[in-house]
């Protein structure tokens, strides 16, 4: 694999703060003066003729993993959560009056949190809350993020029978020492037995999430857990870097920072799983994913039409995305809305009957066209210049002069980035540094100084 060869002063120049896009603008870029009103008024412009993308946040866990960046609710009280259903059905029946008409839903996710941390039946009422305001199409990708530890038979049975058909299970590391120094100790026996059964009652994708920088991890430690998942051979694998970021997620600050891989350490990490999941048959999906050839997401990403929205890469290019919960994002009519982080927040204002909004962003015509390009970049590692004039009515090399111009003196020079007539397709290795890549196009990031740490880092 010399293709993934990576220098120590190449290394130095890209590893650097960058943002993930999972949007454009990044959620940094939101602000208060986007209101209800003004989601509300994006809203009613919508038409039930174009399916949507639905998203639930469950943001309940029992116990708070070190590492985590997710926006949770801490509690062992089951109430907490019972009462918080109550106002997500709310939610559902408002934001369901404010779109006009009864919306067709390609794409249904549970995210969290821990949404298994609910009960069988109360992921049920959930279920069932969306599917009286919306229909959820015969096809559409139903899709839950389930945790090993808390998961039992009678979830998946219940899961299974409302038409879920994707699972996404975490594991982060099978190693104990790993797993001690981060707060989160996950046996692999009972993640397996969860495994076999979801593929017993069913379940045709299943994919599993691991997490690369992890306090104790090593290239021997961590070429076991890449091992044991090729094992059980899921259909897809995310592995994602660790966002350090203790300055926005405090209890960060708990992990011994002298055991972080660093630099090339954690770069060998990915590399490693690189090496791993490609010689085992799967197909490299982004910066950070692998998927089996037959999968939908491997066929995408060969046929340059891979996608990516707040619930992760996905063949489903709906134009609208639905948040539902605390902090969850909607994306609808050029504009992102994000939902209010505080439970009494959230509860107040659906109280009051009005969208729980707490900041929003929207979009320019220069917001949207950079959106386009990065996100074509960090999905496809590819993008042809003729497709984005032709859609947005530009003189791409015109637009795009200084950015040309730093991707040929940078990235391209360096190895990452073959840059031709008519296409930018990132190497091998550029996808290892697809977020630099991307960057280049990022004009916030060109123009606005910060005082404060905003991004973790790239590598």
């Amino acid at each position: 694999m010399d293709d993934l060869h990576v220098s120590a002063e190449l290394l130095h120049r890209y590893d650097r703060p960058g943002p993930r896009y999972t949007s454009y603008p990044t959620a940094v870029e939101f602000h208060e003066g986007f209101s209800a009103a003004d989601y509300s008024a994006r809203l009613a412009q919508l038409s039930p003729a174009e399916p949507l993308s639905l998203y639930v946040h469950l943001p309940f866990c029992e116990h708070r993993c070190t590492f985590c960046g997710c926006n949770v609710v801490i509690t062992p009280h089951r109430e907490v959560a019972a009462r918080y259903l109550d106002y997500l059905d709310k939610e559902i029946s408002l934001l369901a009056g404010l779109v006009a008409g009864r919306f067709p839903v390609q794409q249904f996710h549970l995210g969290g949190g821990t949404p298994t941390y609910m009960t069988p039946g109360q992921l049920e009422r959930v279920h069932a809350a969306v599917a009286a305001r919306f229909d959820i199409m015969s096809q559409a990708e139903v899709a839950i993020e389930v945790d090993p530890r808390v998961t039992t038979r009678a979830h998946i049975e219940t899961l299974r029978r409302l038409g879920f058909n994707r699972l996404s299970m975490g594991v982060q590391d099978f190693t104990p020492e790993v797993q001690q120094a981060i707060g989160r100790n996950q046996d692999e026996a009972g993640t397996r037995e969860l495994f076999a059964c979801c593929r017993e009652l069913g379940f045709e994708s299943i994919n599993i999430d691991l997490i690369y920088g992890l306090p104790g991890q090593t290239a021997t430690s961590f070429a076991r857990t890449l091992e044991a998942v090729v094992s059980l051979r899921p259909d897809r694998v995310a592995v994602y870097s660790y966002a350090h970021v203790p300055w926005i997620k405090g209890h960060q600050k708990r992990l011994d920072v002298t055991r972080l891989p660093k630099g090339m350490a954690k770069l060998e990490l990915i590399a490693q799983a690189i090496r791993t999941f490609r010689s085992s048959g799967y197909r490299q999906i982004g910066m950070d994913h692998f998927a089996l050839p037959e999968d939908e997401l491997s066929i995408a990403v060969g046929e340059r039409r891979l996608h990516r929205n707040f619930m992760g890469y996905t063949v489903h290019r709906a134009s609208t995305m639905l948040g539902l919960g605390i902090t969850a994002i909607g994306d609808a009519a050029g504009a992102y809305a994000q939902n209010c982080r505080k439970l009494s927040t959230y509860y107040a204002a659906l109280e009051a009957g009005v969208a729980p909004i707490e900041k929003g962003y929207a979009l320019s015509d220069d917001d949207r066209l950079r959106r386009d390009v990065i996100t074509t970049l960090m999905c496809n590692g590819f993008l042809r210049r003729s497709d984005v004039e032709r859609q947005f009515g530009i003189d791409f090399g015109a637009y795009f002069a200084r950015e040309l111009q730093d991707l040929a003196d940078g990235p391209a020079a360096d190895g990452l980035l073959a840059m031709h007539d008519d296409s930018l397709e990132a190497t091998p290795l550029g996808l290892l540094f697809i977020r630099n890549i991307a960057m280049v196009f990022d004009r916030y990031l060109r123009e606005k100084t910060r005082e404060q740490p905003t991004f973790s880092r790239t590598v």
